[in-house]
């Protein structure tokens, strides 16, 4: 591979989209390329390097997904556990015959917090609800609690995060631990994710990225006050754009689950667009008999992360990113330069 020409192409898609985030890629377990653009801190100047941190949003989601996958392996619960079976919290006008696997696939019929088809701007939900309270999973239930089905249990697939933040109340009453101590305990530090984990904004570490938002005169304004105070469930970990790299081996390598689970996690459940299908674990390609790839993507105010895995290549691409947007145009570029090849 001409590692010369490859970074010349990323270098100029990075000048040509403004890219600010970092990039990582590898092969077969060894790194082929890791770079950063940008600024983790705009004022200050401060850039942004391989050991930053970024918010991923709701690439998190696959760790939400192990959680649950991990108490099944333990016999505590199983994929068609009903979820008024699996809580003490009362959800009136909930289907009694919603179960974990509804929700791990996007099939519940339940309410969304953030319907995106009613409206395309998150930092709208604050304005009810300060997003300075909400730190915890059931910080949520204000906002969907009471709310009445979207669609019956088992209806075709529609992305949903209310569902995700269920399972995280799941995993706290099932395991006794708060949902961000049990993923940074079971997930985090087992596969060695030294660098990550979950942060409130007003007690960031140190290495961490700001994620920042264009202003309409073209300005430019941290998130600090679009996001919720901590991410949860349905997204919000932080992470090295690396750390990512060595998730996606520690799963493939069985450290994290069994293989029989792993498989489990990874295979296509539900169809989404012609050769897209969502499994346990997320979004994939599948050529019909084999997934091509697993595709993971988080999108918040002034946070832009995407990533692949091609399993018949070992081949992993992480693109983190502390602007809104610009994480997919890199990832093409990179997959370009490296699929097949």
């Amino acid at each position: 591979m001409n590692t010369q020409l490859n970074w010349n192409s990323v270098a100029i898609k990075q000048q040509e989209i403004h890219f600010s985030g970092s990039i990582y890629a590898s092969k077969s377990g060894k790194a082929i390329m890791s770079e950063s653009f940008g600024y983790a801190n705009y004022p200050d100047r401060i850039i942004n390097q391989p050991h930053t941190r970024f918010s991923i949003a709701s690439g998190s989601k696959i760790f939400t997904s192990i959680a649950i996958c991990k108490l099944v392996e333990e016999g505590k619960i199983t994929f068609d556990t009903k979820i008024i079976d699996s809580l003490d919290i009362d959800f009136p006008h909930f289907d009694e015959e919603i179960t974990i696997h509804h929700i791990l696939t996007h099939t519940s019929g339940i309410p969304d917090y953030f319907d995106e088809d009613e409206m395309d701007d998150y930092e709208e939900l604050w304005e009810s609800l300060p997003m300075y309270r909400v730190r915890n999973a059931k910080d949520f239930l204000p906002m969907f609690q009471y709310e009445k089905m979207q669609e019956k249990a088992g209806s075709p697939f529609e992305y949903n995060n209310t569902g995700y933040i269920i399972l995280g109340l799941v995993i706290e009453h099932i395991s006794g631990m708060n949902f961000t101590d049990y993923i940074e305990k079971n997930i985090f530090k087992t596969a060695g994710m030294i660098d990550s984990g979950y942060f409130s904004l007003d007690e960031i570490p140190a290495n961490a990225a700001t994620g920042y938002i264009k202003k309409p005169d073209g300005t430019w304004k941290s998130n600090i006050y679009s996001l919720p105070a901590k991410g949860g469930p349905d997204g919000g970990a932080y992470v090295t754009a690396s750390d990512m790299g060595i998730f996606w081996e520690a799963l493939r390598n069985g450290k994290l689950l069994s293989a029989e689970m792993t498989r489990q996690l990874l295979s296509p459940q539900e169809n989404v667009t012609e050769d897209i299908y969502y499994g346990y674990g997320g979004y994939m390609e599948s050529n019909g008999q084999d997934v091509v790839k697993y595709i993971q993507m988080g999108y918040d105010p002034g946070v832009n992360y995407r990533s692949v895995h091609y399993p018949d290549q070992d081949l992993t691409i992480v693109v983190c990113s502390n602007k809104s947007e610009g994480a997919y145009e890199m990832l093409k570029e990179i997959e370009n330069l490296t699929v097949n090849k």
